[in-house]
């Protein structure tokens, strides 16, 4: 949901207490959020503590009058401001009006104005819930192509047990996630991608490593996701955070990164290989802190499995990426990377590129496939170079 616009409809429910905690969930994913409330609903949740946790003035009538002035709320704009508008608590009174078009307040007109995905929370008691006429209503909904998340079973503000109890917090954000991953180019594909450096220890304190921030990884995780892709995400020592549902493995050496790899790489469709992998590690780890002695220090390194060339031999069904950053020779050296450790595609960068490689926040690739067609892009964020990468990969793995 990461820069998701979400218009949030509260009804009169006593479940939109919950609404603070929603609210704070869909921030805490990314979205930004703009709530309108029903009259009624501000008799169960505070629309200052709302306001507060959305960051977003809490709207409830057409009309605003300030210190003499008089404005309105434009219900067009909200419709149009939206990438899903999402009511919850929807009462009974509210799923009727939504499906037979009655307009009579704020939420009903911003409804009535949205081009963008519905879904809707019900919440109610139990006989409510069951009556034709709800039933009837959630029907047409579905028929407008809106989407329900059906109420939960279990104890009621009235007192009895059953059918009823809006969706929790949790639950809505995980169907709302859901719900936008679904019909998205990678829906239902297994993606494992590799990212960040790994650290090869010499002692407790010091070790070998590169510049490598795990930007592109993290880009490519993020991206993948909003393709509607199930990520698991294999980090070495880096700084940034990966949004749920990103599966976010950390590791340090190189070694840790081989073994999660190789265990997750049986269940995945794709993996891209994108961390920057150290090629030797210190034969021995010393216990100790090592004492400075002498005009020099020899330290034997031995080779770190390439987890990339034995994820490419390993498989069966799997479509697998590389990385290959060069400094010279670039096409030459990607190609023979490419045919080496028998990937269907690498991704060539290059830092003689200005803004390219470690710690930037854009890059220029070159998309190579296993038939070597040669895809060049230009300079572009990392966000949408993930993006870029992602698309070539979809238009090669089997319909």
């Amino acid at each position: 949901m990461a820069s998701k616009r979400i218009l949030l409809g509260i009804t009169g429910g006593i479940a939109a207490y919950k609404t603070t905690f929603l609210t704070r969930l869909l921030i805490k994913a990314g979205a930004e959020v703009r709530i309108v409330m029903t009259e009624s609903a501000g008799d169960f949740v505070s629309p200052l503590t709302l306001a507060t946790l959305s960051k977003n003035e809490v709207l409830h009538s057409f009309v605003r009058e300030e210190e003499g002035l008089t404005d309105w709320n434009n219900h067009v704009e909200l419709g149009l401001w939206a990438d899903l508008m999402l009511i919850a608590p929807a009462t009974a009174n509210t799923l009727s009006k939504m499906a037979s078009g009655t307009c009579d307040n704020l939420l009903m007109a911003c409804y009535m104005s949205a081009k963008c995905p519905v879904l809707v929370a019900p919440a109610m008691d139990l006989d409510m819930y069951r009556h034709p006429a709800t039933q009837k209503s959630l029907e047409v909904l579905r028929e407008y192509g809106h989407g329900i998340i059906p109420a939960a079973e279990g104890e009621l503000a009235s007192g009895l047990h059953g059918e009823g109890r809006m969706a929790e917090p949790g639950d809505i954000v995980s169907a709302i996630e859901e719900y936008l991953r679904a019909g998205q180019p990678l829906e239902g594909k297994k993606i494992l991608i590799t990212a960040g450096p790994t650290h090869e220890a010499i002692d407790p304190v010091r070790y070998i490593g590169n510049h490598s921030t795990g930007k592109m990884g993290f880009a490519l995780a993020a991206a993948a996701v909003e393709l509607g892709a199930s990520v698991t995400l294999v980090s070495g020592p880096t700084h940034l955070e990966a949004a749920p549902p990103i599966r976010l493995i950390r590791v340090n050496s190189a070694l840790e990164m081989y073994t999660q790899a190789v265990n997750a790489f049986p269940e995945v469709d794709v993996v891209i290989g994108a961390a920057a992998v150290a090629d030797y590690r210190p034969e021995k780890q010393a216990q100790e802190k090592l004492k400075k002695e002498g005009e020099s220090l020899q330290l034997k390194l031995v080779r770190n499995p390439d987890i990339i060339a034995a994820l490419g031999e390993q498989k069966t069904t799997q479509f697998v990426v590389g990385f290959a950053l060069e400094t010279q020779n670039e096409l030459q050296y990607a190609k023979g990377k490419l045919r080496e450790k028998h990937l269907d595609a690498i991704v060539l960068n290059s830092l003689k590129d200005p803004g390219a490689g470690f710690g930037s926040d854009t890059n220029k690739v070159t998309f190579i496939d296993k038939n070597l067609k040669i895809t060049p892009f230009e300079l572009k964020t990392k966000a949408e170079v993930a993006r870029d990468i992602l698309h070539e990969i979809h238009k090669r793995l089997p319909k």
